[in-house]
């Protein structure tokens, strides 16, 4: 057992007031500048930590001052084997090192497995792309929308396009997020148990609900009550899409959507430490999340008794997997191979592509969050311009995974620590690869 306590009571009114949901959704969700997309100057790159020392020392440095317990940090080319830069423990004051098979919280990384999923059905044709969600769900059929959003929840008006498939995977379908909203449309989710992932048996404000829904199904059914905050691909905005997408793909599949995603993903990448549960005899290999409180570092979730060593209600789609660096970056690796992994086909080449691909609907105003130049595909954030080539997300425990196509790079970085955006581990991240990619001299890969 370490030597520290869980967070009381005080310490969960003082995280409250440093806006923990909002900045933890907002650095989860990649906003800030860099925390995704490095530039496409990457070039090719050699083996060893030698030739990372900028990526080294920035691991280094968060766990030499004692600033993060552990850290990994992996990179790899192509499908060859990834360098793991690993240094400190699992959890402050304990001995097990954190290493490339450590399990971690990967929050809204989650978001482009269940795209990719959702994208192995549309390229086996049962889904379309811009099929109405009501054809799945009959109940999205009629949908209101706020008239002023996160405003009044009485004063509405219908919405003037059906939601569809697109929207579910870019955001736009109009939906809201405890973690993002305001007022009334806030409280109205976390009454009706609509929140968007587990993090303590501790009560966190905002997040826990004494009563979760109890199946993805009553997950949809609730959310289907509630007003939309857009017209349906109209605004990016973030939102429990994914969550919900997950019902459609248990709809349409006609197996549980853990289920699905155990057979067609997680199996045939070979991610075998991958899941919504961390079994208890994998227990070990868990970190502890941490909340930061006045610089201090308070654990909201410790490995030994997480909330994930227990069953969920239901799988979030969003934001609920628990993963190892190694598991995640096979299925970056899968991306890359554009659906093929060591020679094995786990996706059609065409559902990655367009998976990987801008999917936003024409017209969606993306200023609010990132300016007009952004993309965005089946889960994670898609560069455009100089940033072309790359896909990836976020996480709001400050981990980060994504590749490039244009220099067959793979990359993620995995901590501990809530919110994301106390500590610019993310942005630190992408700016030291950048930086040891760039002074290799190697030409870029084709």
């Amino acid at each position: 057992m370490g030597v520290e306590t869980v967070m009381n009571e005080q310490d969960f009114h003082a995280f409250s007031r440093r806006s923990f949901l909002r900045g933890a959704a907002l650095a989860g969700a990649g906003l800030g500048a860099g925390a995704v997309f490095p530039r496409a100057a990457w070039a090719a790159l050699p083996p060893g930590e030698a030739a990372y020392p900028a990526l080294t020392a920035l691991v280094e440095g968060y766990v030499a001052k004692g600033t993060l317990p552990g850290v990994v940090a992996l990179v790899g080319r192509g499908q060859d084997v990834p360098l793991a830069i690993a240094r400190g423990v699992l959890t402050k004051g304990e001995t097990l090192p954190a290493t490339i098979d450590s399990l971690y919280r990967v929050y809204s990384m989650t978001k482009p497995v269940t795209g990719m999923a959702a994208m192995i059905l549309i390229d086996e044709g049962k889904l379309r792309l811009d099929q109405p969600l009501a054809d799945i769900l009959p109940k999205y059929a009629k949908m209101q929308v706020q008239v002023t959003p996160d405003g009044s929840i009485t004063d509405l008006r219908p919405a003037k396009g059906p939601i569809t498939i697109r929207h579910l995977l870019t955001h736009t379908a109009g939906l809201g997020y405890t973690i993002m909203q305001k007022g009334p449309i806030k409280d109205a989710y976390e009454a009706a148990g609509l929140v968007p992932a587990q993090v303590s048996h501790s009560a966190i404000p905002g997040l826990s609900v004494p009563h979760p829904l109890p199946s993805l199904a009553e997950f949809a059914d609730k959310l289907a009550e509630q007003p939309l905050l857009y017209d349906p691909g109209t605004v990016w905005s973030y939102s429990v899409s994914l969550d919900l997408l997950g019902r459609v793909i248990e709809v349409v599949s006609g197996k549980p959507f853990d289920a699905f995603l155990q057979e067609r993903l997680f199996d045939p990448c070979g991610m075998t430490s991958t899941g919504f549960q961390v079994p208890a005899s994998q227990a070990e290999r868990l970190t502890t999340n941490y909340g930061i409180v006045n610089g201090a570092l308070v654990p909201i979730d410790p490995a030994a008794k997480s909330i994930y060593l227990d069953k969920p209600a239901y799988p979030y789609g969003g934001a609920g997997i628990v993963t190892s660096p190694r598991d995640y970056d096979r299925f970056l690796a899968m991306l890359l191979g554009n659906g093929a992994l060591n020679g094995r086909r786990v996706m059609n080449e065409a559902a990655v592509r367009l998976g990987t691909s801008d999917l936003l609907p024409e017209g969606t105003d993306t200023t609010r969050i990132w300016g007009p130049k952004t993309g965005f595909g089946a889960g994670g954030r898609v560069g455009l311009g100089e940033d072309a080539g790359t896909y990836g997300w976020s996480g709001a425990a400050g981990t980060v995974g994504f590749i490039n196509y244009r220099t067959s790079l793979r990359a993620g970085i995995y901590v501990q620590y809530m919110p994301s955006g106390a500590l610019p581990v993310q942005s630190d991240f992408t700016k030291a690869l950048l930086a040891d990619v760039t002074k290799t001299g190697i030409k870029k890969a084709a």
